[in-house]
This record gives structure tokens, C-alpha cells and sequence, in this order.
């Protein structure tokens, strides 16, 4: 800032989480977990990975039961991989003819991963390389890491940028480039004056180029957001941009740069638009518990605590896993699924959702 001027607030975040070892996915320290400062589904029980795997059987099946590809993007310490591959395995016909490809720009996170995935995995640095691609691209948790610009609406729209005056950071505004004003456009959105907003470009990049690679088969984006019609709300004129430090949420963007998580709600409305775009059509869009509800949850968590000797506090377990991952991160998390070249079957996961949420 001081030798080049302001940066933009992308620029700022983009460096705050992935800047060489400083960055917050690159330090060596954990993340995620009891001990981290932020919960992801498959850390809480194996059985998220458990029913994602069997929707990956159903479209294995779909496809016609040939050799099948998962690209997980951001796999992060690997848990979802690995319980995915623990529950293919009893499919042996599926596993001998799976192909299991990790995405993962974070050294750390992907030396973790190395640790203890140690078959059916190969690690890429870009989607590109992943030739022959027929299956599912897969990712759990990703896209809300992606470095977001930040608008405010004023007379025209105005971006957010981050300059210094020698004791703290502050925000100036200056003119939204095109890019940023398209992006609304094409969404037909139009902000109030003073409504403040952030836009994904990353995540539109992102779902393009696996929408490019892709020949056949489908992406399953699992995140929390909103449609445009929800995420651009009244009450959401603040934006929807948090941190996270050791499971609290604040707003101080500013402090513990590289220590903090720095995270915005996605927008689906613009995966969706862009991904059509550029070939892929919206098969399904859902909230995570329902999902869970359709791919068998409960006959899985049976499953889970039968062994248990203690009863009730088997139970008491098993009614807190249920409202954690069906109810609170089951309403917030959401599941969109869309395809290239497969018909239009709805698939066993987005049954008990008759229409968008």
C-alpha cells in the first residue's frame, strides 16, 4: 500500500488467507476442528461422507457404470475423502474403475492430506491436468473461501479499497471497474443506495472452467448462501462478510491478519447462471439436512451408535449430531447440483426438496 497506493479488498483478503506461509490456509496450524477455530461437516461424523459417497454411486450408475472420476476441490484435512473412500470400497466393481483427483492450492493443507490418503488419490494443481474427465467434480466448503470484492452503491457503484494512514487500515472508495457492474447486471440486480454487497468472481471462474473440463457427468457445490433473491435482501445490507477465530465470529477484517478466517455467504444464483452459460444445467438445489434426510441419515446414525453400551448416552449423541448436522448446519448449508451431458433424472439426494430454497 505504501509503495503502490490502496489495494482492493479482494486484493487484501486474497493475501490475508494464501500468501506464502503467512497467509491463514498456509501458517502451520490447525484449522479446522475442536481445536481450530471453525467445524466442517465431515469432522463431526463419518457419516456425511458416508451419504455423499452413496450419491456418488448413483451417479456412477447414471453414467452407466464406467470408469468414474471425482475431482474434490480444497479437500482440506481430508476427511471427506477418506470417508467417501471407506464407503466405496464395498463397491468393488466402482472402486477398481474410480479415479479419485484432489484439487488443493494450500502446501499445508495438502502435506495433511498426503499423511493419510494413502490409495486411490492423486493430487493436481488445477483442474486442467485432470484429463478425460467423466464423473463428479465435488466441493465441500470451497467456493466461501474465495476472495470477494466488495461494493457499496452510492450515486454509481463504488468498490472498496484498503489504504493506510500510518496507524491503521482504513477503507476508501473508489469507481467499480465494468467487470464487477456486469456481474450485477447479468444478475439483474440493483442495489438500494447504501447497500453494501460483496461479489464472487473467483466463484464464477471456478464453476466456468470445471464447467470447460467436465466432459461428462456432474458438479455438486455443498456451501452455505443464498439465492440472489435471498443474499440481496433488505436485511442483509451490511453484507454478509464474518471472520472466524477459535469458533467466535466478529467483523474486525483489519486484526490478526493471517490469523483469522475471513469468509463470505455464495451466491448460487450466479453458479448457477454462469455454469448454464457454459454448459451445465441445475439438476437440484437444497438445503444440506434434507439431503442427508433422503440419502438414509437416520439409518446411517442407527448404524453409527448400535455398539454403544450405554443407552442413554448413546442417544444423547446421537440427538446432538442429528440437530448439528441436520437442523443448524443443516439449514444453513446448502447443496446445489447441476450436469453436462446426463438427463434430467432428479437424483436420490434432492428428492424430499420440491422446489429451490
Amino acid at each position: 500500500i505504501k509503495e503502490e497506493g490502496p489495494m482492493s479488498f479482494k486484493e487484501f483478503m486474497e493475501m490475508g488467507l494464501y500468501y506464502p506461509e503467512l497467509g491463514y490456509y498456509n501458517a502451520k496450524s490447525s484449522r479446522i476442528g475442536p481445536a481450530g477455530d471453525f467445524y466442517t461437516s465431515p469432522c463431526l461424523s463419518s457419516i456425511f461422507g458416508t451419504l455423499i459417497g452413496k450419491q456418488l454411486e448413483e451417479m456412477w450408475r447414471k453414467l452407466g457404470s464406467r470408469p468414474f472420476t471425482v475431482v474434490e476441490y480444497g479437500a482440506g484435512t481430508g476427511q471427506l475423502c477418506h470417508d467417501i473412500l471407506d464407503h466405496l470400497k464395498h463397491n468393488e466393481e466402482l472402486y477398481s474403475n474410480l479415479r479419485y483427483c484432489i484439487i488443493e492450492r494450500s502446501p499445508v493443507m495438502k502435506e495433511i492430506e498426503q499423511s493419510h490418503l494413502l490409495e486411490k488419490v492423486e493430487w493436481h494443481n488445477s483442474i486442467k491436468t485432470v484429463h478425460g474427465l467423466n464423473g463428479c467434480v465435488l466441493s465441500n466448503e470451497l467456493v466461501d473461501n474465495g476472495a470477494v470484492h466488495q461494493v457499496i452503491q452510492g450515486k454509481e457503484l463504488m468498490e472498496v479499497f484498503i489504504d493506510h494512514n500510518n496507524k491503521n487500515f482504513v477503507e476508501v472508495l473508489q469507481p467499480a471497474p465494468e467487470g464487477l457492474k456486469n456481474y450485477l447486471k447479468e444478475l439483474q440486480i440493483d442495489l438500494p443506495e447504501g447497500y453494501r454487497a460483496e461479489i464472487n468472481l473467483q466463484a464464477t471462474d471456478w464453476i466456468k472452467e470445471a464447467a470447460t473440463v467436465l466432459q461428462r457427468g456432474y458438479v455438486m457445490t455443498i456451501d452455505y448462501g443464498y439465492l440472489s433473491a435471498e443474499l440481496y435482501k433488505p436485511c442483509k445490507s451490511c453484507g454478509t462478510l464474518v471472520s472466524y477465530t477459535r469458533h467466535t465470529v466478529n467483523d474486525g477484517f483489519y486484526e490478526h491478519i493471517g490469523g483469522q478466517d475471513i469468509t463470505a455467504h455464495v451466491n448460487f444464483s450466479a453458479l448457477i447462471h454462469w455454469g448454464a452459460k457454459s454448459g451445465l444445467r441445475e439438476l437440484g438445489f437444497t438445503a444440506q439436512g434434507p439431503f442427508l434426510l433422503a440419502m438414509g441419515f437416520r439409518e446411517c446414525l442407527q448404524q453409527e451408535f448400535s455398539g454403544e453400551t450405554d443407552v442413554i448416552l448413546a442417544a444423547q449423541k446421537a440427538s446432538r449430531l442429528s440437530h448439528t448436522l441436520l437442523i443448524d448446519m443443516g439449514s444453513k448449508f446448502k447443496i446445489l447440483l447441476q450436469g453436462k451431458n446426463v438427463n434430467n433424472d432428479r437424483l436420490s439426494g434432492f428428492q424430499l426438496t420440491k422446489k429451490q430454497v
